[in-house]
């Protein structure tokens, strides 16, 4: 029996068997991405029917969106500990732009190292309103969406970046980074070495910086 039944089937016996399978299933996704997560596979592995999948999740899809939210609180995390190591004694514009490289940095990062459970972070994420769900957010308390807003926010407010341009900045922004991430883990871009590929997310964070600043008014 593997460690992730084994642990899977603990957590089960305490009467917490829908966190017990969503574990299951994001172990799945991270070794295999979300198209390798089905009701018998989760089931088996955490040792119970398929059946009692039925119990939590009204089909397939429901357990995927569970897994969405799952996988959207680990690249949190990770935004999170990109953020940590920045320097603490940066102020003003500095400090506001350092933070927002390192939320790219952080998305980015978690692609290439965990790039089954970046797919299955955005494999249901198809409602806006859900970028800001409570389930997605990290012990920091922030969605991956949030810290992008956020930092955005402190670009504006240390000078960096003008109030007129920072609508929709997020979109943006964000359309950037994940399609580098996007190119790099299943496009033509997978051929980069790690250091070819670093090069290229520093540079787009530094490209998109800019061109929130430079872009044209309203």
């Amino acid at each position: 029996m593997d460690e992730v039944t084994v642990r899977t089937r603990s957590t089960y016996h305490h009467g917490d068997l829908r966190q017990a399978l969503v574990e299951v299933g994001l172990e799945l996704a991270r070794d295999h991405g979300p198209d390798a997560v089905t009701v018998r596979e989760v089931t088996r592995r955490a040792g119970v029917t398929p059946n009692a999948v039925y119990r939590h999740f009204a089909d397939r899809e429901a357990l995927l969106a569970a897994l969405c939210s799952a996988a959207q609180v680990e690249v949190a995390r990770a935004i999170e500990h990109q953020v940590a190591q920045t320097d603490p004694t940066l102020v003003g514009a500095s400090r506001a732009r350092t933070r927002f490289h390192a939320v790219g940095l952080g998305y980015m990062h978690f692609a290439q190292n965990h790039p089954g459970l970046f797919r299955t972070a955005f494999r249901m994420s198809r409602d806006l309103q859900k970028l800001a769900s409570p389930e997605r957010r990290s012990e920091g308390g922030k969605t991956p969406f949030e810290w992008l807003s956020g930092v955005l926010d402190e670009l504006v407010d240390a000078g960096v970046l003008l109030p007129a341009r920072r609508e929709s900045a997020e979109f943006l922004a964000w359309s950037a980074v994940h399609g580098l991430a996007t190119l790099l883990i299943d496009g033509p871009l997978r051929a980069l070495d790690k250091d070819q590929a670093l090069r290229l997310e520093h540079q787009l964070v530094e490209m998109v910086e800019r061109g929130l600043q430079d872009g044209p008014n309203r």
